[in-house]
């Protein structure tokens, strides 16, 4: 769960620049002048207001839950984008980090680097890359504990695509 502000801005940003393909387009979005979104990013504390309407207008919701428990909406269509990603066979750690936060995707990166059918050691580049540490079983057992991504699902259904992937 992040922890400050920067951080949750973090964690909505790859959803808004997918939605909006940049901050300036964002914000605006929000009726929020640019440099109010650049600033958001250095405090720490914000308006719920103001951190509700990026988190709308981005497609997400800000929820409250119990400590320890998994908090994003993983549905299907999640799963869908995140398999259509590893199906792709690109490690580049741009592109992941579109696609989620760091500790989010790193961890999805470890989980495929320890799968048949996955390039281990670019996956495992590929994690440490987006969050150094990732490759630690410790790190990688809190991923574990905390991700809503169904290991013994997630998996077939990557390897499945992988072999189908134009």
């Amino acid at each position: 769960m992040p922890g400050t502000v920067a951080e949750l801005l973090e964690g909505m940003s790859a959803a808004a620049r997918r939605r909006f393909g940049s901050d300036r387009r964002w914000a605006a979005a929000c009726r929020l002048p640019p440099e109010t979104l650049s600033r958001l990013r250095k405090r720490a504390s914000c308006d719920f207001r103001t951190l509700e309407a990026l988190a709308s207008a981005a497609g997400l919701r800000l929820v409250l839950a119990p400590a320890g428990a998994a908090t994003s909406a993983f549905g299907r269509q999640r799963e869908d984008e995140l398999l259509d990603l590893a199906a792709s066979g690109d490690t580049d750690p741009q592109l992941w980090r579109r696609y989620g936060e760091p500790f989010f995707m790193a961890g999805l990166a470890m989980l495929l680097a320890s799968a048949r059918g996955f390039e281990r050691r670019r996956y495992l580049e590929l994690a440490e890359a987006l969050h150094p540490g990732m490759s630690h079983p410790e790190v990688f057992a809190l991923w574990l504990e905390r991700t809503p991504v169904s290991a013994s699902r997630f998996l077939p259904l990557a390897r499945h695509r992988s072999r189908h992937a134009p």
